[in-house]
């Protein structure tokens, strides 16, 4: 007997105008026929356009049907077909909900539908938002238990920013759709996840996330996680991922070949998000209008290295020895993916996107990208700059050593990136990457936000934790504790947690406690709640509020 037709995701909104919006949806079958059925009485519908997406595999590392649980299924990296069905619907009314559910119609004939949804067209300036403010969900433990209790606690939202890092490999299907653990990206974004934590008690909960993206369209900005290194190189996702170099070294070994395949690429991620598109970047940096906010999104983020000096794998600064006479398994450092110091394509379009009128005459300016420029996480060191290579020869001419050094006077996003917005009286920057929540304030009352913290912290460096620092690496460049760039962490404003001193802390780092935040753009208030994921039946905690705009 044939299995009914499944959907693969629920729909969820895409790119918002005045009078329309793109509804996306996944399924496994290429089809006959997709559409969007909508209106008070379900009397209008809008035929989807549909694609197969070109990069996503599974291979022996994915969690996927009874992969792991059963037994290993893939042995190598391995196609698999996933189809992506895209509607505009359009003759919207700005602020009026409209109902609305998909159809999927598979060559057989027997359709599925979706539930009931509400979509709308982008809200009239002016009118009072809840905007959800996430990042680096990475199938982490505490995800599916954060978005759900944004719902409960939150209701509806009417959109989602999301400071990079969806998931870990962005190639592997499974980690957008269908993990088996049950917190793949859509899945928790949707309220169809599946994923158990135990309390201090022992108890077991389920949580499911929250269905949030079906009636909320999302702004993604791209994090390191969103890269994928050198393709069909290794035999591993993890390791094609790992496996980036510099465009210009890829040039160089490969002359003519493409620069896409044997560099880097964020193909899968732009395949799946429609989003507002630039000239000089296309969907990798863009910004929008979305009610009285002007967003604009930034392509700000490097290759993640291990920091640590005796490793096998590529390092933050240096190469491994094995390698020192092969370039072409060198992993460069920390390399940059998209250039932003001034005079660069994306610093040039920023430039002329903060002088526009739709960004002046916004009431509410906010910058999101993902690597930090003020945190007391670990991530933000070494300096956000091009790795400066140092190679040692002997007499013979042979490679002794390879090694990085990052300038901290060369930092693009301080340098560079932060005078510029500071000029425009930028208001929010909002980032994410080092899986933790803290904020700062400039001198001229521009704030910084980092509310990324779903599971997976790496602590911060604070008190008697330090940053590890390789030895003879000088701490005029690579900072131990605090932040790097000088400003001072705020005190939650409400309800700080607590040192082991009695102290409040400045920030929240937990792989129990999960923190998500909340913009209000009828207020312009920015709140931030927390919740014990080893207290179930505990309360979720408005910690820290602050106010930005006139």
């Amino acid at each position: 007997m044939i299995s009914p037709p499944q959907l693969l995701t629920d729909p969820f909104l895409q790119l918002p105008t005045e009078n329309s919006v793109r509804v996306v949806w996944f399924t496994e079958f290429a089809g006959d026929k997709h559409l969007v059925v909508y209106g008070d009485k379900f009397d209008r519908n809008s035929i989807a356009k549909t694609t197969k997406l070109s990069r996503v595999r599974e291979d022996q590392e994915s969690r996927v049907a009874d992969q792991k649980a059963n037994g290993q299924v893939y042995q190598q990296p391995v196609k698999r077909d996933i189809w992506r069905h895209e509607a505009e619907v359009t003759g919207l009314t700005p602020n009026l909900r409209v109902p609305y559910f998909v159809t999927s119609i598979r060559e057989d004939g027997k359709k599925v539908n979706s539930e009931v949804f509400t979509l709308a067209p982008t809200p009239k300036p002016g009118t009072p938002l809840k905007v959800l403010l996430t990042s680096d969900h990475q199938l982490k433990p505490m995800t599916a238990a954060n978005l759900q209790k944004v719902v409960e606690t939150v209701g509806r939202v009417d959109g989602v920013w999301f400071a990079g890092d969806l998931i870990n490999v962005p190639d592997r299907a499974s980690e957008w759709f269908d993990d088996n653990r049950g917190n793949a990206l859509f899945s928790g974004l949707q309220g169809r996840g599946n994923y158990t934590m135990e309390s201090n008690d022992g108890v077991k909960v389920t949580y499911t996330g929250g269905k949030i993206i079906q009636n909320a369209p999302m702004f993604p900005c791209i994090g390191n996680h969103e890269v994928m290194g050198r393709y069909q190189r290794k035999k591993s996702l993890n390791d094609e991922f790992n496996d980036t170099v510099p465009r210009e070294v890829a040039e160089n070994l490969y002359g003519q070949k493409s620069l896409i395949d044997n560099s880097f690429n964020t193909i899968t991620y732009e395949e799946i998000f429609t989003l507002p598109e630039t000239k000089s970047g296309g969907k990798t940096y863009y910004a929008v209008t979305f009610g009285n906010v002007r967003l604009v999104v930034l392509y700000i983020t490097n290759m993640w290295r291990h920091p640590q000096l005796n490793s096998e794998r590529k390092g933050r600064y240096i190469e491994p020895e094995t390698d020192l006479n092969n370039p072409e398994n060198w992993g460069y450092g920390q390399l940059i993916f998209e250039p932003s110091f001034k005079g660069s394509d994306q610093y040039n379009w920023l430039q002329e996107e903060l002088k526009s009128p739709e960004f002046q005459q916004a009431k509410y300016k906010v910058v999101m990208f993902h690597h930090p420029p003020h945190t007391l996480g670990d991530n933000i060191v070494p300096a956000y700059t091009n790795p400066l290579q140092i190679i040692e020869k002997d007499q013979t001419g042979n490679i002794k050593s390879v090694n990085y050094e990052y300038p901290k006077n060369a930092d693009y996003i301080i340098r560079d990136v932060i005078p510029l917005l500071e000029a425009a009286k930028v208001q929010l920057v909002f980032y994410g990457h080092s899986h933790l929540w803290n904020r700062f304030v400039s001198s001229s009352g521009m704030h910084f936000l980092e509310t990324s913290n779903v599971g997976n912290s790496y602590g911060a460096a604070w008190g008697e934790r330090k940053r590890y620092i390789p030895v003879n690496y000088s701490e005029d460049n690579y900072t131990r504790i605090g932040d790097p760039n000088g400003l001072e962490p705020v005190i939650p404003t409400i309800s700080s947690l607590l040192g082991e001193d009695g102290q409040p802390l400045p920030y929240i780092a937990s792989n129990e406690i999960t923190v998500f935040s909340i913009f209000d753009t009828g207020t312009g208030t920015i709140s931030s709640y927390r919740f014990n994921t080893k207290k179930p039946d505990s309360q979720v905690v408005k910690f820290d509020q602050f106010v930005i705009g006139n």
